[in-house]
C-alpha cells in the first residue's frame, strides 16, 4: 500500500466521495454513537463485571491445578486454563478497562485510572502510546508508530533500509515476547536512547525505571512466587515452564490479533499533511479505511477482547467492547451506501496478509515486481549493492526499480 493522497483518481477509493458527503458519514456515525451512549446500562456493567469474575476464577483454578503439575495432565490442564486466563484479562478486560470504556460505570475498581494489567508495560505508558499517540494519528505515516512499531517496514512510503531484511525475524521474536517489545515501545527507546540529552532527561529515566519495576514483579510472581508455592508437590519446574508457555501463548496470540487490525494488505495509509485541519467526518473516515475487522464466531470475538471489530474499536474506542457486534451491521451498511471497502475477513486470512506485508516490504519497493528468474542474479547484485553501500547508491538503484516496474506496468496494459 502506499498513502492514499498519493493515489490517482482510479485507485484512491474516497476519490468519488464529495466533503458533504464525508460530513454526512461523520453525522450518520454520531448518531450510532448516540444509540449506544443512551442504551448503555445495567446490562453492559453486568457483562464486565461477569467477565471479571469469570477470568479471575479461571486463573486462580488453573494455578492450583498447576501446583500438582508435575503430573502430565494437570500441566496440561493448568497451562492451557492459564493461557486462556492471561488472554481474555489482556483483550476483553485490561485494553478495553484502559480505553475507558467502564469508567462510566464510576466504579473504582474497574477504571481506567486505577487498571493495573498482567502485562510488562506499565498502564500509564501503554495509555499514552496506544490511547493518545495511536489512535490520535492512525495509520498517518511518520506519526503512527504502531506502523510497524519502530521496528519495521509495513508501508511502501516508510524509507527502506538494509536492516528491514531481517525484519521478518525480528516480528517472529517479537510475537513470542510481545509484550516486553511492548514495553520497549511505549518507552521510545529508538528515539530517547539516540542522544546522550534524551538519555540522561529525568522524565525517561523515571519512566525506564517505572517500566523495569513492573517488568521485575511480573518475573518475580510468573517465575518465582508461583513455581516456588509448587515446591511441596515437586512442581517448582512444570509450573514455571506452564507461566512461561502461557505468557508465549498470549503474546503470540495478541500479537497476531493486533497485526490484523492495521497492517493487512489493502488498509489505507494516509499523508501526514492530509490531517491538518482534519474535520470530524474526514476523522472518521480515516479510521474506517484504517483498519480491518476479523471475521468469525463469538467466542472468536470474546477471545480477541473484540478487537476483531477493529473498525467499529476505532470509530468508538470508549464504547463498551459488548456492543461492538451489535453496530457493526450499521456501521457495515453504512459502508456499503457510500461505496467504501469494508475490511474483514476470517483470521487465518488476515494473519497471512499482514505476514505477507512484512515479508514483501521487507525488500525495496518493486524490488519483486522487477524479478523474475531470468534475471534474478543481477537483481541480487542490485540487492547486495542497496544493502553494503551508502544511501546515494540506495536511492540510484531504488529510483532504477521504480522506473523498471512503471515500464513493466505500461507494457502489460499495452
Amino acid at each position: 500500500m502506499t498513502v492514499l493522497q498519493k493515489k490517482t483518481e482510479s485507485t484512491n477509493p474516497i476519490a468519488h466521495l464529495t466533503p458533504e458527503e464525508i460530513e454526512q458519514i461523520g453525522v450518520e456515525l454520531d448518531a450510532i454513537r448516540q444509540s449506544i451512549l443512551d442504551t448503555r446500562g445495567e446490562r453492559d456493567a453486568a457483562y464486565i463485571r461477569k467477565v471479571i469474575d469469570a477470568q479471575r476464577k479461571l486463573e486462580l483454578a488453573s494455578r492450583a491445578v498447576l501446583l500438582a503439575s508435575v503430573f502430565p495432565p494437570a500441566w496440561v490442564l493448568g497451562t492451557a486454563g492459564l493461557s486462556v486466563a492471561k488472554i481474555i484479562e489482556n483483550m476483553e478486560v485490561g485494553h478495553n478497562i484502559m480505553h475507558g470504556q467502564w469508567d462510566w460505570m464510576r466504579d473504582p475498581k474497574i477504571h481506567s485510572t486505577t487498571w493495573e494489567w498482567d502485562n510488562a508495560s506499565p498502564s500509564d505508558q501503554w495509555k499514552h502510546s496506544h490511547n493518545e499517540l495511536h489512535h490520535t494519528y492512525t495509520n498517518v505515516v511518520g506519526k503512527d508508530n504502531d506502523l510497524g512499531y519502530g521496528i519495521m517496514r509495513v508501508d511502501e512510503d516508510q524509507r527502506w533500509y538494509p536492516l528491514y531484511l531481517a525484519q521478518p525475524v525480528w516480528n517472529f521474536i517479537n510475537a513470542c515476547f510481545f509484550e516486553y517489545g511492548i514495553a520497549a515501545y511505549d518507552l521510545e527507546l529508538g528515539k530517547n536512547l539516540a542522544s546522550e540529552k534524551r538519555r540522561k532527561d529525568p522524565a525517561f529515566k523515571a519512566r525506564a525505571k517505572q517500566t523495569l519495576k513492573k517488568i521485575r514483579n511480573q518475573v518475580t510472581k510468573d517465575y518465582v512466587v508461583h513455581p516456588a508455592m509448587s515446591l511441596p508437590t515437586g512442581s517448582f519446574l512444570p509450573t514455571l515452564a506452564a507461566n512461561f508457555t502461557a505468557n508465549v501463548v498470549r503474546n503470540l496470540w495478541t500479537h497476531s490479533v493486533i497485526m490484523c487490525g492495521h497492517f493487512p494488505e489493502g488498509v489505507e495509509t494516509f499523508e501526514r499533511s492530509s490531517i491538518e485541519g482534519e474535520t470530524r467526518g474526514e476523522w472518521y473516515l480515516r479510521q474506517m479505511l484504517g483498519s480491518a475487522n476479523i471475521s468469525g464466531s463469538k467466542a472468536m470475538h470474546f477471545m480477541t477482547g473484540n478487537l476483531s471489530h477493529q473498525i467499529e474499536h476505532h470509530l468508538f474506542p470508549d464504547l463498551p467492547s459488548n456492543r461492538y457486534a451489535e453496530i457493526a451491521p450499521q456501521v457495515q451498511d453504512l459502508f456499503q451506501r457510500y461505496g467504501l471497502s469494508y475490511h474483514m475477513a476470517p483470521l487465518p486470512k488476515q494473519v497471512a496478509s499482514a505476514w505477507h506485508k512484512v515479508v514483501r516490504l521487507s525488500l525495496p519497493n518493486d524490488f519483486l515486481a522487477t524479478t523474475n528468474a531470468k534475471n534474478l542474479p543481477s537483481q541480487l547484485k542490485v540487492l547486495y549493492a542497496m544493502t553494503t553501500k551508502g544511501p546515494k547508491v540506495r536511492r540510484a538503484a531504488q529510483a532504477r526499480l521504480t522506473q523498471q516496474a512503471r515500464r513493466l506496468k505500461v507494457g502489460r496494459a499495452a
